[in-house]
């Protein structure tokens, strides 16, 4: 794995949503430190919202997303747990076309590193839908930090080798444009 110095790094677009019943956007440590370091990595901030643990209204937003020509990938914090009010990963999965699910895996593998075998109440989950690439991460600080730092800043990055989401997100949704 490497860093091709002969790729220009190419920006893309993130939406941050928050799932919380106790938290707001002003305290919202979680989103911040994703809006802190997709911005860091040069990206842009297409969209920021919070949302209460509510799994109609989290797919709808996603939906909504998704269908944005103006964003390209969503990253939501929160509601990934074991918990009855803990929705995220369904709202998720109503709205994936295609599930990455390797993206979970490698997830629970940097989190055991960090957290131990805590790791397993973790249901992380990454998809695809509408040409938009969707991630569920949880609502520490610390799991944002390891989602960002140990995966999607090289995912999300064109020059990083042998392959990156980016250099096929203009094929996401090939098969909508097929006649």
């Amino acid at each position: 794995m490497s860093l091709d110095k002969t790729r220009s790094f190419i920006p893309v677009r993130i939406a941050i949503l928050s799932v919380s019943d106790t938290r707001g956007i002003e305290d919202d440590r979680s989103g911040q430190t994703l809006v802190d370091r997709l911005e860091k990595a040069g990206h842009t901030l297409a969209d920021r919202k919070m949302l209460r643990d509510e799994r109609a209204e989290i797919a709808e937003q996603l939906r909504a997303w998704c269908a944005d020509p103006e964003i390209d990938v969503i990253l939501s914090t929160g509601g990934t747990g074991l918990t009855g009010r803990d929705v995220t990963v369904e709202a998720h999965r109503d709205v994936y076309e295609k599930e990455i699910d390797a993206f979970g895996t490698v997830f629970t593998i940097v989190s055991m590193e960090k957290i131990g075998t805590s790791a397993v109440q973790s249901r992380a989950t990454g998809g695809v839908a509408n040409g938009t690439y969707l991630f569920a991460l949880p609502g520490s600080t610390g799991a944002c930090k390891d989602a960002w730092d140990e995966i999607l800043v090289k995912q999300l990055d064109y020059r990083h080798n042998p392959c990156n989401f980016v250099e096929i997100l203009p094929r996401l949704d090939e098969h909508q444009r097929r006649k």
